[in-house]
C-alpha cells in the first residue's frame, strides 16, 4: 500500500504518460531521486505536491490531443536490437519507437543511420543496467527481442517441482541476459512480445533452457505464449530457420497454423547479386588454395567440413557472423575466375534489409563490420509477415488495455471520493 492516495496517483499518471523517472525529473524539474520519493510506499517519504500532480495531468492532456491528429498507434521498444530488423516491420504497421538497446558500437552506428529518431527516443548500450531499475524504461505496448541464448546454470523446472522447492526465473536463470529480459517485461507487462532467437534453441542443454524459458514467460510471467520456427527461404534465397516466440498477457486468438508462407516463386542467388564487382571480394590465390586444401583433407576423414560454391539459381546456406573472416559458408562461383564473397550490399538483399533490385539501407560501417552485422541479423521480410498475423491481435490488446487502465483510474477516483 502507497503511504497516501497522491503517491499512487503520481505512479499512476507517470505512468500512463509513458514517462521513465528521468524523463518525469525534467518534466516537473525535480531531480530523479525526488520522483522515487514521490512514489514511494514508505510513509516517511515526500507527498507530491499538488501542482505537480497537475502538471502530469496536463502533460497527459496534451499527448492525448497530439495523439489524436498522430497516425502512431502503439509504443514499442527495442531491445538486443542488432540493426533494427525487428523494429522496420513494426514501424511499418504505425508502431512508434520508444527506446532502443543495443551493446556493439558499430550495430549502434548502423542503426542510427538508418532511423531518423527524435530527442524523445532513448538509445542504450547494456541492458543490464536498464533490467536493475526499469522504470527508467518508458512505459510501452509491445517488446521486441531478439535476445542472445546463453547456458542457465539451474537443476530443472521439473526437479525442483519433484522436490516441492520454489524456482523462477531469478534463481534458475539469473546472470544471463534472458534474466534480465524477463525482469523487465515483469515490471512493464507489455500487451505484446516478439522474441526471436536461433532454432536450436529448442534443444539448447538437453532442451532445458527453452523449458525453462516457457516456463517463466507462461507460468511465472503469466502470458499466453506461440512459437514457431520459421524458415526463410521462401522469403529470400536462403535457407535460415530461427524461432519466433509470441506472447500475449490477455488471452487471445492468435494462432501461428494461420502463418501463410508465400506461394509466389522461391527466390534464387541471382536476384540478389550485382554484375558489377569489385575485384577485392575474389578470394586471394593463397585463401582459395588453402579452402580447397582444408575441404580435401576433411572430405578423406569423411567430415563435411569445407567451402560451399553457389550458382545464381541456388539458394544458398545460412550467413553467419564469422563470414568476414574467409566467406567460405557462401561463395559465388565466377566460372574461370576464383570465387568471391558476397559484398555487404548483396548480405543486405540476402537478409532482406534491401528488396532485390534497391540498395536503400545505409551501411556505413567496414565489410567487416557489416558482415558481423547482416550475419547476426533476422530475416526482414519474415518479421514483417509475422508482424502482419500479430496486428490485429495486437490491437485487441491495446483495447484491453485501455480498459484495464479505465478501471484503475476509476477505482483512484471513487478512493479519492
Amino acid at each position: 500500500m502507497y503511504h497516501n492516495e497522491s503517491s499512487a496517483e503520481f505512479l499512476s499518471l507517470r505512468e500512463k504518460a509513458g514517462l521513465s523517472i528521468d524523463e518525469t525529473a525534467n518534466l516537473i524539474g525535480r531531480t530523479a531521486r525526488t520522483v522515487r520519493r514521490y512514489e514511494a510506499k514508505d510513509k516517511t517519504q515526500s507527498e507530491p505536491p499538488v501542482l505537480v500532480i497537475e502538471k502530469l495531468r496536463d502533460y497527459i492532456e496534451k499527448r492525448c490531443r497530439q495523439d489524436e491528429t498522430s497516425e502512431k498507434k502503439f509504443r514499442f521498444i527495442d531491445l538486443f536490437a542488432g540493426i533494427g530488423g525487428l523494429r522496420i516491420p513494426f514501424e511499418e504497421l504505425d508502431g512508434q519507437c520508444v527506446f532502443t538497446a543495443e551493446w556493439d558500437r558499430f550495430a549502434r552506428e548502423t542503426y542510427a543511420a538508418n532511423f531518423k529518431d527524435d530527442e524523445s527516443h532513448q538509445f542504450a548500450g547494456d541492458i543490464r543496467p536498464y533490467a536493475e531499475n526499469p522504470e527508467l524504461i518508458p512505459q510501452h505496448d509491445v517488446l521486441l527481442a531478439g535476445f542472445p541464448c546463453q547456458p542457465f546454470s539451474i537443476a530443472g523446472v521439473s526437479k525442483k517441482n519433484s522436490l516441492g522447492k520454489p524456482h523462477g526465473f531469478m534463481c534458475d536463470t539469473q546472470g544471463t541476459l534472458f534474466y534480465d529480459l524477463a525482469k523487465i517485461i515483469e515490471h512493464h507487462k507489455p500487451s505484446v512480445f516478439l522474441l526471436e532467437n536461433v532454432k536450436n534453441l529448442e534443444r539448447h542443454d538437453g532442451g532445458r533452457t527453452f523449458k525453462t524459458i516457457m516456463h517463466v514467460l507462461e507460468k511465472e510471467l503469466g502470458y499466453e505464449v506461440h512459437k514457431k520456427v520459421i524458415s526463410s527461404h521462401p522469403w529470400v534465397p536462403q535457407k535460415r530457420e530461427r524461432i519466433f516466440i509470441v506472447g500475449f498477457r490477455s488471452r487471445s486468438l492468435f494462432d501461428f497454423d494461420d502463418f501463410e508462407i508465400p506461394e509466389t516463386d522461391q527466390p534464387v542467388l541471382g536476384d540478389i547479386l550485382d554484375s558489377d564487382i569489385p575485384d577485392k571480394y575474389t578470394l586471394t590465390e593463397k585463401l582459395w588454395a588453402y579452402l580447397q586444401n582444408y575441404k580435401k583433407k576433411h572430405q578423406k576423414a569423411g567430415n563435411g567440413f569445407g567451402f560451399s560454391l553457389f550458382n545464381s539459381n541456388d539458394v544458398t546456406r545460412t550467413l553467419s557472423a564469422r563470414y568476414y573472416k574467409d566467406g567460405s559458408e557462401i561463395l559465388i562461383n565466377q566460372g574461370k575466375k576464383r570465387p568471391r564473397r558476397l559484398t555487404p550490399r548483396e548480405c543486405a538483399r540476402l537478409m532482406g534489409f534491401d528488396k532485390p533490385d534497391s540498395s536503400d539501407f545505409i551501411i556505413p560501417v567496414s565489410d567487416t563490420q557489416a558482415y558481423r552485422q547482416f550475419g547476426n541479423a533476422v530475416v526482414v521480410p519474415v518479421v514483417r509477415d509475422v508482424a502482419q498475423l500479430m496486428k490485429p491481435h495486437i490491437e485487441k490488446a491495446l483495447a484491453v488495455q485501455d480498459q484495464e487502465q479505465f478501471q484503475q483510474e476509476l477505482q483512484l477516483r471513487k478512493k479519492r471520493a
